[in-house]
């Protein structure tokens, strides 16, 4: 780093690192340092993470499982990985950059671990020479140039976890890009995110499907700034044929209230967005670990949990009261007269004024 940057700690969850931080030299209210290898803002996408894998360890039927944390910039999340899980489990930590990786070696030795394995290698040659039972891949922007060699990577039953930050190209802001980097159409619509998510799934399960693996969603959730899915691998034909009946194109006007201009969509993934009973059994976790995002990561949690099966994408109560010209109902009344009749109703993550139900739609309107 230049003359205008020093490493200083950082604690989060019950870690401590060291992180480059570089001061803005410019004048005015953004004086403040930021922190090239370490984003602050990822701490609850890495708390996740941790009881994910308490869980995947917990209940794996191998001696012992291999986790990588394939860009890991500072080592944060693999420095945490070998310091705050418990069980049989070795951690490899890999960055390419010169000093990035520096870095990691000096969180490595502060930390004195003895279950690291590090390495300073381009991520796709690593993901050809070894396999592993979780990986994850956090980059800055798309995964896709990562996809293809972790799948070929990924040990039977594996989790490949992924995050997504090019949220305006899967939304449907910049089109051509997702066609050309997806080979899937977005919409940019109040379903935007939602879908974003289903087409970075959809992508997934289609690549997977060239070996011959099926996928399932064990997590996936969409933030304001990003895309994270947790993909669990499961090779065999039969899974593959079985996931890919679940990947299709639909017509915005087939699942989209009052849209005036008919659109192709996709492909992407319309099966589940997440396994109820796995996030049930993630849950308590959270209680076990010291996170600081605790009441975030349970709130996100019990909405996940709900979705998890719910139908594809949610109805918005501002646009259906805007075009019937009411007032919008009180969201606790309108899931009263749903579930009056049989139906379900739950909000959704993805949306504060957004909720999922299968009422027919001349019932919705009836009720506001």
């Amino acid at each position: 780093m230049n003359n205008n940057s020093h490493i200083e700690k950082i604690n989060e969850g019950i870690t401590e690192i060291l992180t480059y931080i570089k001061k803005k030299t410019k004048k005015g209210p953004s004086k403040k340092g930021n922190y090239p290898f370490y984003n602050p803002s990822m701490e609850l996408n890495r708390d996740i993470s941790i009881a994910l894998n308490q869980w995947f360890i917990d209940n794996t039927n191998k001696s012992s499982i291999s986790i990588l944390d394939g860009l890991a910039a500072s080592g944060i999340r693999g420095i945490r990985f070998a310091n705050e899980l418990k069980g049989n489990f070795t951690v490899y930590i890999n960055d390419w950059s010169e000093i990035a990786y520096n870095l990691i070696l000096k969180n490595i030795k502060n930390n004195e671990f003895n279950n690291i394995i590090s390495s300073k290698k381009n991520l796709n040659v690593l993901l050809n020479e070894k396999k592993y039972d979780y990986i994850d891949i956090d980059p800055f922007g798309s995964p896709i140039y990562f996809i293809d060699s972790a799948i070929r990577s990924i040990n039977k039953n594996g989790i490949i976890a992924c995050t997504a930050t090019d949220t305006a190209t899967l939304c449907g802001v910049y089109p051509k890009v997702c066609i050309r980097r997806y080979g899937a159409y977005p919409f940019h619509s109040k379903n935007m995110h939602e879908i974003g998510l289903r087409i970075l799934i959809g992508y997934l399960g289609r690549e997977a499907a060239k070996y011959d693996k099926g996928i399932k969603s064990i997590i996936s959730y969409s933030t304001d700034h990003y895309f994270r899915i947790y993909i669990k691998i499961i090779k065999g034909i039969q899974y593959a044929n079985e996931s890919l009946k679940k990947i299709y194109s639909i017509n915005s006007k087939d699942y989209f209230y009052n849209i005036k201009n008919n659109q192709k969509i996709g492909p992407l993934w319309m099966g589940e967005i997440g396994n109820k009973n796995i996030i049930k059994k993630i849950t308590p976790y959270i209680f076990k670990k010291q996170f600081n995002t605790k009441y975030e990561l349970l709130k996100l949690l019990d909405l996940l949990e709900k979705e998890s099966d719910a139908n594809p994408f949610f109805y918005s109560t501002d646009k259906i009261a805007s075009y019937l010209k009411k007032s919008t109902p009180n969201m606790d009344y309108l899931f009263k007269k749903l579930n009056e009749k049989d139906y379900y109703a739950i909000k959704t993550h993805f949306s504060d004024i957004g909720f999922k139900t299968d009422a027919p739609l001349n019932e919705i309107e009836n009720i506001f």
